[in-house]
């Protein structure tokens, strides 16, 4: 199957000689949510921008639907809605004004229908008259939602949507995008907040200093890299960790109340069976184990930082 995006030999190079992207390859397939994930500029934004069109490449080719945005800007960027960061709206336009004109920049037919559903969904449904510049923050944010989607897209890009916004307007969101991408939609989400890209995401992304630099499934993704703890809650404290158990892996807290053995996921031999055994040959008593997973995050933070 064709994918819904195709980003080959992908660079930015600004003016200034500074390089945002670094020779990008990317497949992005059709009805998947997709997460990119970087620091502050790590080249999320310039990417998206130069999908989009508001960005230009300094080499490289993408097709969105097949259709390069270069050679055939009209049907590609047809097929793409986008919701930036920034809050740029149409001030002294109601609510549905600039949606309904938004549609119609895509050559998209009249649909009222779509329009009142979109806003509903949004909760936007009363607001409907009210100019822009007298709605709040968040609203404005809904707004720009509601205009992303006003031409139905096929490839749907949310850049850090929900950054700044209510908890309202984040569950609202999830849901518009697990209704989209129940319908074939792609989804395309770059955001800070990474506890979103591990519900969300089937696949992750992680770019730094404009080099992708992985793309992996998202539970392969914490299978390879995430660590587990097993931290042991002893009946009575130690002083120190006492002879004949391992010598790397274990910690014990400052306290002496807790052992904490820390494992990589792969394979089935962890050792733990082993350590229990040991510290019952020793006489510890072990009242309660808890067992922790890496978050998305913890894995995130220590790709980045290993970059040279």
């Amino acid at each position: 199957m064709q994918p819904a995006l195709s980003i080959h030999n992908l660079s930015k190079t600004y003016a200034s000689g500074f390089q945002a992207l670094k020779s990008v390859d990317l497949e992005i397939r059709r009805g998947e949510i997709f997460a990119l994930l970087g620091p502050n500029g790590a080249g999320k934004t310039t990417l998206i921008g130069i999908v989009c069109g508001t960005v230009s490449a300094t080499t490289g080719t993408v097709l969105a639907d097949g259709h390069d945005i270069v050679r055939d800007y009209r049907a590609a960027r047809s097929r793409i809605g986008l919701v930036p960061q920034e809050l740029s709206t149409d001030a002294f336009e109601s609510v549905w004004a600039t949606v309904s004109f938004s549609r119609g920049l895509f050559g998209k037919p009249p649909n009222p229908a779509f329009i009142e559903k979109t806003l509903r969904d949004l909760s936007l449904w009363e607001k409907r008259d009210q100019r822009i510049m007298t709605l709040s923050g968040g609203m404005k944010r809904r707004v720009l939602i509601a205009k992303a989607l006003s031409h139905e897209p096929q490839i749907l890009f949310l850049d850090e949507p929900t950054a700044g916004v209510d908890v309202e307007l984040r569950r609202d969101m999830w849901q518009i995008v697990r209704e989209l991408r129940a319908s074939g939609v792609t989804i395309v989400l770059t955001t800070h907040y990474i506890d979103e890209a591990e519900q969300m995401a089937d696949r992750i992304g992680v770019i730094s200093r404009g080099e992708l630099i992985l793309v992996e499934e998202k539970a392969e993704l914490m299978r390879k890299l995430g660590t587990k703890k097993l931290t042991m809650h002893l009946a009575h404290p130690l002083p120190a960790l006492p002879p004949g158990l391992p010598e790397t892996g274990l910690t014990l807290s400052p306290d002496g109340r807790q052992l904490v053995y820390t494992y990589g996921p792969q394979g089935q031999e962890t050792g733990i069976a082993a350590l229990l055994e040991s510290l019952a040959a020793t006489g510890i008593a072990v009242a309660d184990l808890r067992t922790e997973q890496s978050s998305l995050e913890e894995i995130f933070v220590k790709l980045v930082e290993n970059r040279p």
